[in-house]
């Protein structure tokens, strides 16, 4: 248990390398307010260091942080700053913009989100499993293709350009966009997945000689509709941040970044519980290539539609109590907007 000049030496030491970057010795603190000499200071200093909250980085009698001293930082000193009134307007108004569906809103958040910190940030919206299919058709582009368009309930839209498989006419597209209709409008996406390995390709065999080329390709798109996305913002910012130790390290973060379920998961591991933000540091990510990195995760929830996320990654010196605060104004305008979206679908 550190006592309370141990806890005052501790944030101030924080405070300060987060706004410099340098390590801070006993003058420094001395300055900042700790009313103790400056061997007592040391003292502290010492004994801190001894519990691993903070480190010597060169011979001068400065002290940095470890992660472990950021992990208690956040865990029993720090707590979420007011953020300004303009701030709290720059976000409403990005939100509060026409948007066509949900997807839309969740992309812009994450360029917001970006924006608004110059951290790299990611979005993941409301849970897919209850998505209804309620539209498909078909728009031939020329002989040799077409654009694929399903809608779900919740508002989102996928389309995709596809070669047209040897041998179907526009009469046989028809018949497809009708069995489609038919049969899957309306049903969840779970089951039009499992449908679309089962009983459709049956079903597309009694009309076309060779149905393998369509059944791909309703495989592929309702696939595509049916992954959850995780939207990404400043992903250049790692270079900014001098977060990426040099390029192979630069590259695996990047690929990360572009893979949609390896990001999913990551974000669904940190914090589960709706209404809740948690702070990752280094190892506690869960990927070997952001162990030098923290990772702010805010959930929220819009009843009868599911769970979203959004999170922040950045170097383990950010400014937590700002962070923390904007997360909170940021979730809830995210939540607020996306509540109001739905609710005009009805």
């Amino acid at each position: 248990m550190l006592t309370k000049r141990q806890n005052d030496i501790l944030r101030l030491i924080i405070q300060t390398f987060t706004t410099t970057g340098l390590p801070v010795g006993s003058k420094s603190l001395m300055e900042a307010g700790v009313k103790a000499s400056s061997a007592t200071i040391r003292n502290d200093m010492s004994t801190l260091e001894d519990l691993g909250l903070l480190v010597k980085t060169h011979s001068s009698s400065g002290r940095a942080p470890s992660l472990a001293g950021y992990r208690y930082y956040v865990d029993h000193l720090v707590a979420p700053s007011e953020i300004s009134p303009q701030q709290t307007t720059a976000i409403q108004k990005a939100f509060w913009r026409p948007f066509k569906e949900i997807d839309e809103i969740v992309e812009a958040s994450a360029k917001i989100l970006s924006q608004l910190t110059s951290y790299t940030s990611f979005s993941l919206g409301p849970e897919l499993n209850e998505r209804k299919l309620t539209g498909f058709r078909i728009i031939p582009l020329n002989e040799h293709q077409i654009i694929a368009v399903i809608v779900t309930d919740h508002g989102n839209v996928e389309s995709q350009i596809f070669n047209v498989p040897t041998g179907i006419s526009p009469q046989d597209l028809e018949k497809v966009v009708k069995i489609i209709n038919d049969r899957l409008v309306g049903e969840p996406l779970l089951t039009v997945y499992h449908k679309l390995r089962t009983e459709i390709p049956l079903i597309l065999q009694r009309y076309f000689q060779t149905s393998a080329g369509m059944g791909a390709l309703f495989d592929e798109l309702l696939s595509g509709a049916f992954v959850e996305r995780v939207f990404v913002g400043g992903k250049m910012n790692l270079l900014d941040h001098h977060l990426a130790k040099d390029l192979h390290h630069f590259r695996s973060v990047y690929s990360l970044m572009e893979n949609h379920q390896e990001l999913s998961h990551l974000m669904e591991t940190q914090v589960n519980e709706p209404g809740k933000i948690a702070i990752s540091i280094g190892d506690e990510i869960g990927n070997q290539v952001l162990s030098d990195m923290s990772m702010i995760t805010a959930s929220y929830e819009i009843s009868g539609h599911g769970k979203g996320m959004v999170a922040l990654l950045g170097p383990t010196n950010m400014p937590y109590a700002q962070v923390l605060g904007l997360m909170g104004v940021f979730r809830n305008e995210l939540e607020q907007r996306l509540s109001e979206y739905y609710r005009s679908l009805n």
